[in-house]
């Protein structure tokens, strides 16, 4: 795969990723100089070429740098509970039901990983996967996330609450969001671009839950309503 902007392979390299190659531009800037440095210290092979041999190779322009890096490797479910008893908190988990924008999956991973969520899950089926586009939309985000992808939500969601995670999906039209006490283990649901989150998911959830809407528009991009909800549960456990 590859995978293009100076903040993604930026990202990479902090997170110690595994990167085949990175090419930059001749005319290098500071920000791709410090990439460089970064690189050779990590005994990362560098090729430098003109601008127009590496635009070439991503068919697009580029912001100078490019990184060969494998297909993106996935958690396992017990990862994220790991990772929770590892940082002293309570499981935090972001699940994603049919989101197919990638860009809208490369801005909740983005959120996700800012707001100290534990890990992803996505479906395996007609969802996004994780592809150069989610990584730079997610800012180099999806390098420093647990991500696990499964063959079945419901069913995974049904383990979920098997080890004590209480389930949120976020859905207009029901109990408020803020009315909920999210400093138990909580994994958050948000649904897909279109049609919300599924009818089967709603029904293996413990709780379906909302935003407030005070507009004309009665409703929000996924990303940004999943933004809202994720920090609505890091507002509650801060308290």
């Amino acid at each position: 795969m590859i995978v293009e902007g100076i903040n993604v392979v930026r990202e990479l390299l902090n997170s110690n990723s595994r990167i085949d190659k990175i090419i930059v531009e001749n005319n290098q800037n500071q920000e791709i100089e410090e990439i460089v440095k970064l690189a050779n210290r990590n005994s990362i092979l560098v090729e430098k070429v003109d601008k127009n041999k590496l635009e070439r190779i991503v068919k697009s322009k580029t912001q100078g740098v490019i990184a060969f890096v494998p297909n993106f490797q996935y958690a396992e479910l017990q990862d994220l509970f790991k990772l929770a008893e590892n940082k002293g908190t309570k499981p935090f988990i972001v699940i994603l039901d049919g989101i197919v924008d990638p860009h809208n999956l490369g801005a909740i991973i983005r959120t996700a990983e800012c707001a100290g969520v534990d890990g992803v899950i996505i479906p395996e089926n007609r969802a996004a996967d994780i592809t150069d586009t989610v990584y730079k939309t997610s800012a180099g985000a999806v390098a420093h996330t647990l991500i696990v992808k499964v063959v079945n939500l419901t069913r995974t969601i049904d383990e979920l609450k098997k080890s004590g995670v209480w389930i949120y999906a976020l859905e207009a039209g029901n109990k408020q969001i803020y009315d909920c006490d999210f400093t138990y283990p909580t994994a958050l649901v948000i649904g897909s671009e279109g049609k919300g989150v599924s009818r089967l998911v709603k029904e293996h959830s413990d709780e379906v839950v909302s935003l407030d809407m005070y507009g004309k528009v009665n409703s929000l991009n996924a990303s940004n309503a999943g933004a809202i909800a994720i920090y609505e549960v890091v507002r509650q456990r801060r308290k």
